[in-house]
């Protein structure tokens, strides 16, 4: 069975997770500050979380690989843009029907069949690579399958996550997952620029094959995952989806949580304007140091802020850490717009990236604890879409902002506007400020 959101939107715990155990003694020391790994005492999730470490960084590998691949056989700057859609409308498509299939087969064989399909398509890289097709063509079909096969599995990932943690660790669960993801995010690029030159670009695209492997090796691993309650002939088709996107309009906590990235990412994410920035406000700096940090200002905050996640991953009131965490997010960036000083800049970056963190924390959380067990694949879906459309619809807003009104108010503007619209939105619907566990 599962239980209802009660008067005051909290939520009982849930009988399809696994028991909580008893809890331990209450950290002390600098303990209390560290992050939170009650979830890895849990095989299962220990497996899962292990094996997202090798992956995080190799799938970088090929995120560099690809653009600096096309750049090199068209030297135009416009195919790179162009591969990105090429990837980004699969992924759209194929993670709302993939959260549909999530909610209708067994959850691990899903994984094992898309981990495969992303590995052999890494593969399949590395032999168009190494047999010098230099084909934009191929590279862009390609991609559009490696991505499709990501979408498929993206939410049947992200939804077995509650099967295997009880809901009162949802939160660090997130917390770890979150924090190697964003790691990787670092290191990845920063290991493609190192190693290009030693082994070749051909080889990233093997490295990112064989850390794939272990993934596939994590994944067989696991428990079943089947459709809880009893068996149906539900079918993952257009109508499964349009039930999803029913349930996600009746169930306010679910609808806040989505907009709530979206208001923080659409309004303020001002990646768009980094180059721009770098060459004009901080140009005394050099143009090419100043680029570097300005890009990897949020992703080091969000790492920051998972390993320090202790601090906040026991709090209950979920939905009071979404609002905080966007207000923050918001402050943090319009500070970042009105700072001349690059570090300066970078310590408002690593805020918002800390801000960030909380928030994809909590957010997944009330997606995993608030959506029933038979709808969690489809919330993954339309989640994997917000997250990867939302920071693609702020590169147009920023930028075309950007030129029309220069770069720092842009920034500047956007943060005040994620403030206020996130504010407005936590006192028209109360069903976020009462969410808890």
């Amino acid at each position: 069975m599962d239980t209802s959101e009660s008067t005051d939107g909290s939520r009982a715990a849930r009988s399809d997770t696994p028991a909580p155990e008893p809890e331990p003694e209450p950290r002390r020391g600098w303990r209390r500050w560290a992050m939170d790994t009650r979830p890895l005492r849990r095989p299962a999730y220990r497996r899962l979380w292990s094996s997202t470490i090798v992956t995080a960084v190799g799938s970088q590998l090929t995120a560099v690989a690809v653009p600096k691949q096309i750049y090199d056989i068209t030297h135009s700057s416009a195919w790179v843009g162009y591969a990105g859609l090429a990837g980004l409308l699969p992924m759209v498509v194929f993670a709302l029907w993939g959260g549909a299939v999530a909610d209708t087969v067994d959850r691990r064989k899903l994984l094992l069949v898309t981990n495969t399909g992303i590995a052999v398509t890494s593969l399949l890289f590395w032999v168009q690579a190494v047999t010098g097709t230099d084909s934009v063509v191929v590279l862009m079909v390609l991609l559009a399958v490696q991505q499709a096969f990501f979408g498929l599995n993206a939410p049947a990932r992200n939804a077995s996550i509650a099967r295997l943690v009880p809901a009162e660790e949802l939160p660090a669960a997130n917390a770890l997952g979150s924090t190697v993801m964003q790691t990787g995010l670092v290191a990845g690029p920063l290991l493609a620029g190192a190693l290009i030159p030693v082994v070749g670009l051909a080889e990233l695209y093997l490295l990112d094959a064989v850390a794939l492997c272990v993934t596939v090796w994590a994944v067989a691993r696991l428990p079943a995952l089947p459709p809880l309650g009893k068996p149906s002939a539900r079918r993952a088709g257009w109508r499964e989806i349009a039930a999803g996107f029913r349930y996600m309009s009746l169930h306010k906590v679910l609808l806040l949580s989505f907009l709530a990235d979206i208001v923080a990412m659409v309004f303020g994410m001002p990646r768009a304007l980094f180059p721009q920035l770098a060459a004009e406000t901080y140009a005394s700096y050099g143009e090419g140091l100043a680029l570097g940090v300005l890009f990897a200002g949020i992703p080091v905050g969000a790492v920051i802020g998972g390993l320090f996640s202790g601090t906040f991953s026991r709090a209950r009131r979920h939905g009071w850490m979404v609002i905080g965490a966007v207000v923050g997010w918001g402050i943090a960036v319009a500070g970042f717009g009105l700072s001349r000083n690059l570090w300066v800049a970078l310590a408002f970056l690593a805020a918002a990236g800390i801000a960030d963190m909380i928030s994809m924390v909590f957010r997944g959380a009330i997606l995993l604890s608030a959506a029933t067990d038979e709808m969690r694949g489809r919330m993954q879906g339309v989640f994997t879409v917000v997250v990867a459309g939302g920071p693609r619809l702020a590169d147009v807003l920023h930028g075309t902002a950007g030129a029309a009104f220069g770069p720092r108010a842009a920034v500047v503007g956007g943060g005040l506007l994620v403030v206020a619209v996130m504010l407005g939105l936590a006192a028209a619907v109360p069903a976020l400020r009462r969410y808890r566990i």
